[in-house]
């Protein structure tokens, strides 16, 4: 269902520093939600956590560097977004630095969208079963969307930009809509820089609703981890991208 069947948007924002995202209170978004014509909501993810210290994250199977986001928390999470909204579909959109670079055609389409979801991620990411888990219910739209090819420490600042970027397309919210008309941006399908995009990652639990963690990442062998994650980031990249770095 698109906005043009509710004539209403509704954004939800999903992170563990919604005081990140006050700049949505400001400027011609602010006034697009006094307006009645958006709907904002920002949940703060440690808001379903069940432990003293609210912990939104657990090392990585297979070993290395940093934290990643438990599929637990997220799900309830973007279920309890989903069950707040009267949109038929849901358009998740998970930021991240592998995902398809943000464009001004991505824009307009995500304007008609009756609700999107952001989720804004941290650390080394959220457990890729989320992604999978979500792509698997047919009420579900799910976007890997990143901004550029560079690293934030989290998804808000994305989600700000893109935000603001799909606001003003929508009906009513710019005052002269003559000017959208006047606006113009290149996109070029120029090949981007060979670099490989990240590898899938997970954490605990072993197996959540259904989806397992990858057997090699429990198996100990870090000759085979290594080639698994390399295999995969090679996957995405010619998925995404259309390009591989040998």
């Amino acid at each position: 269902m698109t906005n043009s069947e509710t004539n209403k948007n509704r954004i939800s924002v999903i992170s563990i520093f919604p005081e990140y995202l006050a700049p949505l209170e400001l400027s011609l978004i602010g006034k697009a939600r006094e307006a009645g014509l958006l709907e904002i909501v920002v949940t703060d993810l440690r808001d379903f956590t069940t432990d003293i210290h609210r912990t939104v994250d657990d090392t990585p199977y297979g070993g290395g560097a940093g934290m990643v986001m438990m599929p637990t928390i997220w799900g309830e999470a973007i279920d309890q977004s989903a069950a707040n909204s009267e949109a038929e579909i849901h358009d998740l959109v998970i930021l991240t630095p592998a995902g398809e670079l943000f464009t001004q055609a991505k824009a307009q389409e995500m304007s008609t969208c009756a609700h999107l979801i952001f989720a804004c991620g941290r650390y080394e990411g959220i457990d890729q079963r989320v992604t999978d888990h979500y792509r698997s219910r047919p009420e579900f739209r799910v976007r890997e969307v990143s901004i550029g090819d560079y690293v934030l420490n989290g998804g808000e600042a994305a989600a700000l930009v893109m935000i603001e970027a799909i606001v003003r397309l929508i009906p009513g919210v710019i005052g002269n809509p003559a000017s959208l008309e006047e606006e113009s941006h290149t996109i070029s399908e120029a090949q981007l820089p060979g670099a490989l995009l990240e590898y899938p990652t997970y954490t605990k639990p072993p197996v959540w609703r259904e989806l397992a963690v990858p057997e090699v990442l429990t198996s100990g062998n870090h000759g085979l981890i290594q080639k698994w994650r390399r295999e995969m980031a090679l996957a995405r990249t010619r998925r995404i991208r259309g390009l591989t770095r040998e």
